[in-house]
C-alpha cells in the first residue's frame, strides 16, 4: 500500500530493517510500550525543549497531535483503518518520512523532521536525539512549525476577509505546484472509467441503510453525475492527460495566509486518492469555501487559478468536479456513523445530508451548463496562459511546466469567473 508498504516511493529513501510490530531493532525481548503511556509522557511539557509552554493535544482519526508554543508534534495511530495500516513501528516511520517528503513541496519551512521517540536502557521515554543517546526506537513523530490558526483559510473565509492579494497569491503558488506535480496521464477512456468507477463506488457507500441518510438524495445525485459522463466524454476524457500527483485534500484549513502563503496536511497515505486532475483539487477547495457562506471568494480562488495556470477549462466542468467532490466529502462524513462511541450521530448525518444536497444542485448546474454549449471540449492544450505561460504542452500533452506568473488583480476579483449561483447547502 502506498506510503506504508514495501513499494519504493519516489519520495522516500528506501528505510532499511525487518518490518516489525512496534518492537523496533535490537530490543531482544522487551514489549512494545503501550500508547496511554507514550501519551502521557507526550503530554507533559518538560519533555520538550525549554519554553515550549503548555502542551495542547488534538486527536484526529488517524493520529494525535501535541501543539507546543512554537511546535506541532504528530504521532501517527498503531491501527489499520483502509487504505492505511500503520500497525508496525516501520510503516508509521515510513508514513512520517513520506508526509514530511510531500508537504515540503507547498510548505518547505513549516515541515521540518521527523523525530524519534526513544526508550532508554533504564526504562524512560525520549523525546528526540540519535543512536548515540543510547536506547531503542519505540515510535517516531513529525515535527512542524505551529501556525496561527486565525490565519488559516477556514477563520479568514468568515465574512470575505481574504485580501486580493493573498487571493493571487494562493493561486500562483497552487499553479506551479501543479505544472511541476508528477505527472500520471491516463487515456480519455480510462479516465472516463475512472470517473464512473467513483459514483458507482459513492453510490454505494451512500445507500447503506444505516446512515439514515435521504435515498432518493443519493439516488438522484449520483444518477445525475453518470448522466453527465456519459453527455460530456468528449470534455472529460481529454482531461486525463493532465492528471498528477498533487495534495489530494486541498481544505481551506490546510491553506496558511501567511506573510508566505503555504498550504499543509497533504493526503499523504494513498498516492491513488492524491491523483487527480487539478482543476479538481481547485473545484474542492472552491466547493469548501462556498460551504463556509464565502461564494465570492470561491468565485475569487477560480478566476485567479484560471488566470495563473492558463486552464480555461469551462464552467460545466468546475461544477461537475465540485458535485464529485461533495459527493465524496457525504460519503466521508456518513462513515463517521461507523464508529457510533462518542460521536455525535446526527451532526455527522446532518454534515453527510447537507453535502448532499450540495451535491445534487451542482450537478444540476453542471448540466445546465453543459446543455447551453454541448459541444464543449478540453480545449486548453497549447493555448497561452493570459499570466504569461508557455504555449507549449507538456509531457504527454499536459501545459508546459514554465512558472507561472502573478495574477492581475481583474483575475482575483471574481469578475472574469461566471460562478455559479448554487446556494450553499447549510
Amino acid at each position: 500500500m502506498d506510503g506504508c508498504g514495501s513499494v519504493q516511493h519516489p519520495y522516500l529513501p528506501r528505510i532499511a530493517g525487518p518490518a516489525d510490530h512496534g518492537y523496533g531493532a535490537g530490543m531482544g525481548s522487551a514489549g512494545p510500550v503501550p500508547s496511554a503511556r507514550k501519551l502521557q509522557f507526550l503530554r507533559d511539557p518538560r519533555h520538550y525543549p525549554r519554553g515550549s509552554g503548555a502542551v495542547r493535544v488534538i486527536e484526529t482519526h488517524f493520529a494525535w497531535v501535541f501543539l507546543t508554543a512554537r511546535h506541532a508534534y504528530k504521532l501517527k495511530k498503531p491501527m489499520r483503518q483502509w487504505p492505511l495500516d500503520y500497525r508496525t513501528l516501520r510503516r508509521r516511520e515510513r508514513g512520517c518520512r513520506l508526509e514530511l517528503a510531500l508537504n515540503r513541496r507547498l510548505a518547505p519551512t513549516v515541515y521540518l523532521d521527523v523525530v524519534p521517540l526513544r526508550q532508554l536502557a533504564d526504562g524512560s521515554l525520549r523525546l528526540g536525539g540519535g543512536a548515540r543517546a543510547g536506547g531503542r526506537t519505540v515510535d517516531w513523530l513529525v515535527r512542524m512549525r505551529r501556525l496561527p490558526a486565525a490565519r488559516m483559510l477556514d477563520r479568514a473565509a468568515i465574512g470575505d476577509a481574504v485580501p486580493t492579494g493573498k487571493v493571487g497569491e494562493l493561486a500562483v503558488l497552487l499553479a506551479r505546484f501543479h505544472a511541476t506535480a508528477p505527472p500520471r496521464p491516463m487515456g480519455p477512456r480510462t479516465y472516463v472509467a475512472r470517473l464512473e468507477r467513483r459514483i458507482r463506488v459513492n453510490r454505494r457507500a451512500l445507500a447503506a441503510r444505516a446512515w439514515g441518510l435521504n435515498a432518493a438524495s443519493v439516488s438522484q445525485a449520483c444518477a445525475l453525475q453518470e448522466r453527465f459522463v456519459a453527455e460530456a466524454r468528449q470534455l472529460l476524457g481529454p482531461r486525463g492527460r493532465r492528471v498528477a500527483e498533487v495534495h489530494g485534500d486541498l481544505r481551506p484549513e490546510h491553506v496558511y495566509l501567511g506573510p508566505s502563503v503555504c498550504v499543509i496536511d497533504c493526503l499523504e497515505f494513498d498516492r491513488n486518492l492524491r491523483t487527480l486532475d487539478p482543476l479538481e483539487e481547485i473545484a474542492f477547495l472552491a466547493l469548501e469555501c462556498r460551504l463556509l457562506g464565502a461564494p465570492r471568494l470561491a468565485a475569487r480562488l477560480v478566476a485567479a487559478y484560471r488566470q495563473a495556470s492558463g486552464d480555461a477549462a469551462p464552467e460545466a466542468l468546475l461544477l461537475f468536479y465540485m458535485g464529485c467532490r461533495a459527493i465524496t466529502r457525504a460519503k466521508l462524513a456518513a462513515w463517521h456513523l461507523r464508529n457510533r462511541a462518542g460521536i455525535d450521530a446526527g451532526r455527522w448525518r446532518d454534515r453527510a445530508q447537507r453535502y448532499l444536497t450540495e451535491a445534487l444542485r451542482l450537478t444540476q448546474a453542471a448540466r445546465r451548463a453543459l446543455a447551453r454549449n454541448p459541444t464543449q471540449q478540453d480545449t486548453t492544450r497549447g493555448r497561452s496562459s493570459a499570466a504569461g505561460q508557455s504555449s507549449s504542452s507538456g509531457v504527454n500533452g499536459r501545459p508546459s511546466r514554465r512558472r507561472a506568473s502573478a495574477a492581475p488583480s481583474s483575475a482575483a476579483d471574481g469578475r472574469t469567473v461566471s460562478f455559479p449561483a448554487v446556494a450553499a447547502a447549510h
